[in-house]
């Protein structure tokens, strides 16, 4: 593969994803106050202060949940996930800039072995679902088992805030046109801009 990536260093933001909220305006995690923000990012990332996929992180842990829980035992996605994986894939798809890796955990229950299985299995199903509803398979680059080494809450029962999957950006591809010519602020405020041109279309 002779693409190039902004790959971004280890975040401590997943565990943020938990206060994301379906009702939130679109973009308000970014700029209230209209596109100026767009703009210093733009200005940001061209002289090397700050990644196009720190930006984007922050604004994907802010619109939608990263994290999907599971059943003890088990790959399959409930109701709950399917919600949460929709909201991620609406999202994913206005940005095909960017790229995904999708990271399985389990609980303590069980062999290391078995639990790196079934870590890998819930990432599996998470990437499957989200292609499913139109995520282009190229956007996720990675699905990765952690099994049971990183623990939400440390426990050796069954405790169910450890059995989930996170997805996270893993960067941005340099193929794009706008990232290309350093448009970056194009990228950041395009849901801005589809907003608006959709509540013009509702306006009666």
């Amino acid at each position: 593969m002779n693409r190039r990536f902004f790959l971004m260093g280890a975040t401590g933001v997943g565990l943020s994803a938990c206060s994301g909220s379906f009702d939130r305006e679109a973009g308000i995690g970014l700029d209230e106050g209209g596109f100026g923000n767009p703009t210093m990012h733009n200005n940001l990332v061209q002289t090397g202060r700050i990644s196009l996929a720190e930006i984007m992180t922050r604004r994907f842990h802010e619109e939608v949940p990263s994290m999907v829980n599971f059943d003890f035992g088990s790959a399959a996605l409930s109701s709950e996930a399917k919600t949460i994986l929709r909201s991620q894939a609406d999202w994913m798809k206005q940005f095909p800039e960017l790229r995904y890796t999708i990271y399985g955990h389990t609980d303590a229950v069980g062999s290391d072995a078995a639990n790196h299985q079934l870590g890998l299995r819930r990432a599996q199903a998470v990437r499957r679902y989200l292609v499913s509803l139109g995520v282009p398979h190229r956007s996720i680059i990675a699905v990765v088992s952690r099994g049971e080494t990183q623990p939400l809450i440390v426990s050796e029962g069954r405790e169910p805030a450890n059995r989930r999957t996170v997805t996270e950006i893993s960067g941005a591809i340099r193929r794009s046109p706008d990232i290309m010519n350093g448009q970056y602020a194009r990228v950041i405020q395009r849901e801005y801009v589809q907003s608006a041109t959709e509540a013009q279309v509702q306006v009666p």
